[in-house]
């Protein structure tokens, strides 16, 4: 193992600041989330009571499932192309698109159709997704970025994907709107610290101590799967916690271990992750010529898709115990209550113009 390597990444970031000097928030989260070598991402598993974070379809079969169904009933109406590419960005450890798949088969036109690709940076995880997807009886492709899926119709699908892209952070001054940066205390630690230049583009009126998080990466992300979407056939799906209008305020947060943590700590072994602005996203996804459907809370997407009637389902050959398990699963995806998703992740989806209706969500232009 070589000097380089033996470092850890808080310590490669402290030498980037000493030689170059203080470095954006976005770059930062970028080192220490998928840092090639050091990155959270690139190097551990961190979903699961055994890790940093549950996610949705961890939580449920139902939802993995509901999603399969959703993207058949979409493919049925963009005109049931003879392929269909099902990427999925962040499959985490395979568990939504093993369950989507499984209930695709329901629509056994739609399953021999797709073209399951995944967008994955880790091999650790990559691995992991392949096991669970042996049995689904679909080979897959992984793929590093979106740039390397096959062109063809396509239906993508990020739930907690874009929660975990960078941001950058502009504080109202005196002066105007400053950059926060990460650079060092006099004790050599990381430390937030603003930009000596004043921001002349940000035009934005608000109080002084007023903070302007901006997720450039997803806009970028989001325009171009738009694009794509126009320009090939498809739609989006895009499930996270978030906030349906723009506003001013920082959400940035760092979880280890299921506990919050100081984001400048431990780059590298924490996740980074900030609440995600629907609103910006549909912006972006409208400047690409696409038809936005939503943002709608994800308790009221979920149940429009029928996830009681799939409990029900579940419920009628269970026990007791399973019973409740499925009883409090629902909940937690659904409710609105302290510590349930339902209300506090929402749901945005993309398409071609023309396509009025999605499933899951109000008739598109309705009120």
């Amino acid at each position: 193992m070589t000097q380089a390597q033996e470092r850890t990444l808080k310590e490669d970031i402290r030498e980037i600041i000493a030689d170059e000097g203080p470095i954006s928030l976005e770059r930062y989260m970028a080192l220490a989330l998928t840092h090639p070598i050091k990155g959270y991402y690139t190097t551990r598993n961190p979903f699961g009571a055994d890790g940093d974070f549950i996610t949705a379809p961890e939580i449920s079969q139902m939802f993995g499932e509901l999603i399969g169904l959703w993207a058949a009933e979409i493919w049925s109406q963009i005109g049931a192309p003879r392929h269909v590419r099902l990427v999925e960005l962040g499959p985490g450890r395979g568990a939504l698109m093993a369950d989507a798949l499984r209930a695709a088969r329901a629509a056994p036109e739609f399953f021999a159709a797709v073209e399951v690709e995944l967008i994955e940076a880790s091999d650790l995880l990559a691995a992991q997704q392949s096991a669970a997807l042996a049995a689904s009886g679909k080979a897959a492709s992984w793929r590093k970025s979106l740039d390397e899926v096959p062109p063809g119709p396509a239906i993508f699908i990020a739930n907690e994907f874009f929660d975990a892209l960078p941001v950058r952070h502009y504080l109202k001054t005196a002066e105007g709107w400053r950059e926060r940066l990460v650079g060092l205390d006099p004790d050599g630690e990381l430390a937030f610290g603003l930009s000596l230049e004043v921001e002349p583009y940000i035009k934005a009126e608000a109080p002084v101590g007023a903070v302007l998080e901006v997720g450039a990466a997803a806009q970028r992300l989001m325009t171009r799967i738009a694009a794509r979407i126009v320009s090939e056939g498809g739609a989006a799906l895009i499930i996270d916690y978030g906030y349906e209008r723009t506003a001013f305020g920082e959400t940035l947060q760092a979880v280890k271990a299921h506990q919050f943590v100081d984001p400048l700590t431990e780059p590298g072994l924490a996740d980074l992750t900030t609440h995600v602005d629907f609103s910006a996203l549909a912006r972006a996804a409208a400047s690409a010529n696409a038809l936005v459907h939503g943002p709608v809370e994800q308790g009221a997407f979920l149940t429009e898709l029928g996830i009681y009637q799939r409990a029900e389902a579940l419920k009628r050959n269970a026990t007791a115990e399973q019973a409740a398990a499925v009883d409090s699963a629902v909940a937690r995806l659904s409710g609105d209550g302290e510590g349930q998703m339902g209300a506090l992740f929402k749901v945005l989806a993309a398409t071609r113009r023309g396509l009025k209706e999605a499933p899951g969500f109000a008739p598109a232009g309705a009120a």
